[in-house]
């Protein structure tokens, strides 16, 4: 096999950005050329140049973020089918990996050549007229979850890791307006004031564990209602951006959806970690889009 048909785009800024080095060389052994990313646009770049150039395996290291930075890459050069992705975990939360049942960053790279290949469902949010198609693994979200992940700064990170978000979002739901929002799909619609909108591909919002399947060719929605903030304790708050379910949670599943603004105002949206600002998302999933090397822990169709 030529070099050049295995390729490892590498962000040496993500995590605690200790990785690089050692990442290079274990991929340089398995036969990947490395290149680091200097940028979320570098990255769709290098993502784009790869598709166009027929490489059989892209494997990507850093967090959720540069995941979906390469995804809009291969989905900017229509790759998606031709292409194997591989997830090397080196972010702050790396949910992707942890649903594709990748235990570490050690454990990614074993994978990248090894480990088994599944044809997975990717989620697509395409904006109004004028505004680009994005793609999307794990989930877009939008209300207070985005705001959190908009706001959490890096010390927090450092500090909490995954939890950080959780302690942004339990600061800003005593101060959050919530949205005027409409949600509608084939069969599901509602309309009114909601805490927020999650629209999870490989995130499940609701009930025991936190998986959605991603080879059913559909999306775990959630709206959540929008609360009293005064009277709200942290707790349930925190209990709100778990995910349990509550009074005030409408909870259904749909191959496409459509999330628009009620009252004009722009909502914010955070896909895959990657946050923009929308007066309407519509929302479809493509079917087995991709390939992704996942690890033996990875559960194909949770209950």
């Amino acid at each position: 096999m030529q070099i050049g048909s295995r390729r490892c785009l590498l962000n040496p800024h993500s995590g605690t950005a200790d990785h690089a080095e050692r990442v290079r060389k274990a991929m340089e052994a398995r036969g990947f050329a490395v290149t680091e990313t200097d940028s979320a646009a570098h990255t769709v770049e290098l993502a784009t140049e790869a598709g166009r150039e027929g490489v059989s395996t892209l494997a990507v290291c850093g967090g959720d973020g540069t995941i979906n930075d390469a995804l809009c890459g291969l989905h900017r050069a229509d790759a998606l089918d031709d292409v194997t992705l591989a997830v090397l975990p080196a972010g702050t939360a790396n949910l992707l990996a942890g649903t594709l049942g990748i235990e570490s960053l050690d454990h990614g790279i074993e994978l990248s050549d090894t480990g088994e290949a599944r044809a997975l469902d990717v989620g697509v949010a395409e904006g109004a007229a004028g505004e680009s198609t994005a793609p999307f693994l794990v989930s877009c979200i939008a209300g207070l979850p985005a705001n959190a992940s908009t706001d959490t700064s890096d010390e927090l990170k450092e500090r909490f890791g995954t939890l950080a978000f959780l302690v942004t979002g339990a600061r800003e739901t005593v101060a959050f307006d919530g949205l005027d929002v409409r949600v509608e799909s084939p069969a599901e619609s509602w309309a009114g004031e909601a805490l927020c909108v999650l629209v999870g591909n490989a995130r499940k919002f609701v009930g025991e564990g936190g998986q959605a399947d991603m080879e059913d060719g559909q999306f775990d929605v959630v709206v959540a209602e929008q609360m009293p903030a005064r009277g709200m304790a942290v707790e349930a708050a925190i209990h709100r951006l778990l995910g349990e379910e509550t009074p005030g949670v409408t909870h259904f599943r749909a191959a496409e959806l459509h999330v628009a603004s009620d009252d004009g105002a722009p909502i914010t949206f955070s896909r895959d970690g990657e946050v923009a600002t929308h007066d309407r998302l519509d929302f479809r999933v493509l079917p087995s889009a991709l390939s992704v090397r996942v690890g033996d822990s990875y559960v194909p169709h949770p209950e």
